[in-house]
């Protein structure tokens, strides 16, 4: 395990501009996947995207599809004749 793989809970605070408690909660929340490494909690780099937002997790693009799905089930007909006009 490399130190540069990682941010820690002040690096992702500042990087967020928010306080590391924020960061903390976020993580106690589940809104920011960490580890903990003795009595620190480390966050990979490679997940920044998902943090930001930037990136979809395959949850949320679940969440999506069967949203999608749900909306055409239920107003197919009509997006079709909204699609004629």
């Amino acid at each position: 395990m490399k130190n540069n793989e990682f941010f820690t809970t002040a690096q992702l605070a500042e990087l967020l501009g928010v306080s590391r408690i924020a960061v903390f909660k976020k993580i106690k929340k589940g809104e920011i996947k960490a580890e903990k490494i003795g009595r620190n909690f480390v966050i990979r780099k490679k997940d920044l995207g998902i943090i930001l937002g930037k990136i979809l997790t395959e949850d949320q693009k679940s969440e999506i599809d069967k949203t999608i799905t749900r909306v055409i089930n239920e107003y197919g007909e009509t997006l079709k004749k909204l699609g004629e006009t």
